[in-house]
C-alpha cells in the first residue's frame, strides 16, 4: 500500500534529525581529545558549529583552558572559560573583524609546552574577516558579496578568500607558532578537505595564487579593485605547506556529509525502503542539480529503473545559486527543490525534502522545504507562478505561499545540503 504525502514527511523528517545528530560534532571530537600540555591550553574557532564543540571541549578537558570562539549573531554556546563572540554570515561585519584580531592576539606569544585547540566548522570563512595589509574589511565584504552572487565553488570561494587574508590559510596557525596545534573540524565541504572548510586558518592553503587566479577568471568573478590589485601580485602569500609551523600539527574531521547520509539511510531502511546514497558531494547549480535529481525520480517512478520502487535517494554537498536578483528570498536548499518540483509536477508517490544541515537556508529563517507531485499546482493557487520565482531566486517565497517550509531553527552543527526523496 502507498504511504500517504503526510506519512512521508514525516519519515523524511526523521530522517533529516537523524543526519543532524550524527553530525553532532561533540561525539567525534571527545574520541580524539590531545593529552593536556605542560603549558598553556588555548581555544580558537569560527564556524556555526564551533559553539557546540566548545560546550564539549569545556565540559571534557581536565585541566585549564581559555580561548576565543566566533558564531553567527542569534547562535548560542554555554561556555564559562571560552569567550563566545558573534558576527555576520554569509557576508563579514566589524564584529567578526574585532573577534580575528582579538583571536591573532591571543595566539601571539606562545611557546613549545602550550597546546592550540582550534574548533573550525563551516561559516567561519564570513566569522573572521582579517584583510591582508593593504586591505580593508570593506575590500573583503565586496569581496564576499561577488563571490557569492557567482556560483563559485566552495572551494574556489574559499582558495581566493585564503590568498586575501591575514588569518586565513594557515596563518592563525603561523602566529601560534611554536605551540602544537590540534584541529578538529566539521566539514562542509565536498571531499571533506580540511584545509578548504573555512578556508582553513590553521591548515596550509589548498592551492596556490596562480590557482586563485584562474578561478576568479573562471567564474568571472568582480573583484573589488584591491583585491583585483593584491591577487595579481605576489604579496601576503600564504604559508608554504612545508613551515616548522605546521610541522606538529593534527586534524581531526569529526562530522561529515557521509556519516549524516548513512544515518539517514538507516531510518528509510527500517521504515522498509531500499536506500540509494547518489553521492554527499554534489556541486553544481542548485537548479540544473533539481532538475537532474527530477529526472531520475521520474524513471525510478515511471520505469522502475535505475532503482526499483520503493525506495529513497539521498544526497549531499553544496550547491551553488547564482543570484541574479538581490531581493529573493529563499536560499539553495529551496532553489534546488523549486526546480525540483517542476520537474516532478502531476506525479504521484514522489515526496521529497531538500534543507541545511545547519537549520538555515539562504536568507530565511527555515532550513528548507517538502516537495511532492501536487506542490507547484499549490503555488499556483497560491498566486505563485513557479517558474517566475525560480528565475527570481525566490524560491522561498514560494514555499511560503503552500505552507511547505521546513523550520527547525539553528541545528549546532553544519555538513550541508541534505536531499532525501521518496519514491512510493
Amino acid at each position: 500500500m502507498a504511504a500517504h504525502p503526510t506519512d512521508d514527511r514525516t519519515l523524511l523528517e526523521r530522517m533529516y534529525r537523524a543526519a543532524v545528530a550524527a553530525a553532532d560534532p561533540a561525539r567525534g571530537m571527545l574520541q580524539h581529545l590531545p593529552a593536556p600540555p605542560r603549558g598553556r591550553t588555548v581555544v580558537v574557532g569560527a564556524g556555526k558549529a564551533s559553539g557546540r564543540m566548545a560546550e564539549a571541549l569545556e565540559r571534557a578537558w581536565p585541566g585549564d583552558l581559555a580561548g576565543l570562539v566566533v558564531v553567527p549573531h542569534g547562535t548560542g554556546a554555554d561556555c564559562a572559560r571560552i569567550r563566545l563572540a558573534q558576527a555576520a554570515h554569509p557576508v563579514p561585519d566589524a564584529a567578526g573583524l574585532s573577534a580575528a584580531q582579538d583571536m591573532l592576539e591571543l595566539v601571539r606569544g606562545l611557546t613549545a609546552d602550550d597546546l592550540v585547540i582550534a574548533l573550525i566548522s563551516g561559516g567561519g570563512s564570513s566569522l573572521l574577516p582579517a584583510p591582508a595589509p593593504g586591505l580593508t574589511l570593506a575590500d573583503e565584504q565586496a569581496l564576499n558579496a561577488a563571490l557569492l552572487r557567482s556560483g563559485a565553488a566552495i572551494a574556489a570561494m574559499n582558495l581566493i578568500r585564503n590568498q586575501i587574508s591575514a588569518i586565513k590559510g594557515g596563518r592563525l596557525a603561523l602566529a601560534a607558532a611554536p605551540a602544537r596545534v590540534v584541529t578538529f573540524v566539521v566539514s562542509d565541504v565536498p571531499g571533506d578537505d580540511p584545509a578548504v572548510v573555512a578556508s582553513g586558518p590553521t591548515l596550509p592553503a589548498a592551492g596556490t595564487r596562480d590557482a586563485a587566479r584562474g578561478l576568479a577568471a573562471l567564474y568571472n568573478i568582480d573583484l573589488p579593485p584591491a583585491v583585483a590589485a593584491l591577487l595579481a601580485s605576489e604579496a601576503n602569500l600564504p604559508p608554504d605547506p612545508r613551515h616548522p609551523a605546521f610541522a606538529t600539527r593534527t586534524t581531526h574531521v569529526v562530522a561529515s556529509a557521509a556519516a549524516s547520509l548513512a544515518a539517514a539511510g538507516q531510518v528509510a531502511a527500517a521504515a522498509g525502503l531500499a536506500v540509494h546514497i547518489l553521492s554527499d558531494g554534489i556541486e553544481g547549480e542548485s537548479a540544473t542539480i533539481g532538475q537532474m535529481h527530477a529526472a531520475l525520480a521520474r524513471e525510478v517512478a515511471g520505469r522502475g529503473r535505475p532503482f526499483a520502487r520503493p525506495c529513497v535517494l539521498l544526497s549531499g554537498g553544496e550547491t551553488t545559486v547564482t543570484l541574479r536578483h538581490a531581493d529573493g528570498t529563499g536560499g539553495r536548499n529551496t532553489e534546488f527543490l523549486l526546480a525540483f518540483a517542476e520537474g516532478i509536477a502531476g506525479r504521484t508517490g514522489i515526496t521529497a525534502l531538500a534543507a541545511d544541515t545547519d537549520g538555515i537556508d539562504g536568507r530565511g529563517s527555515h532550513a528548507g522545504a517538502f516537495c511532492d507531485g501536487d506542490s507547484t499546482a499549490r503555488m499556483r493557487r497560491a498566486g505563485i507562478d513557479p517558474p517566475a520565482a525560480l528565475r527570481a531566486n525566490d524560491s522561498g517565497r514560494a514555499f511560503a505561499a503552500t505552507g511547505d517550509l521546513f523550520v527547525t531553527g539553528p541545528t549546532g552543527t553544519n555538513v550541508n545540503d541534505f536531499r532525501a526523496i521518496v519514491i512510493r
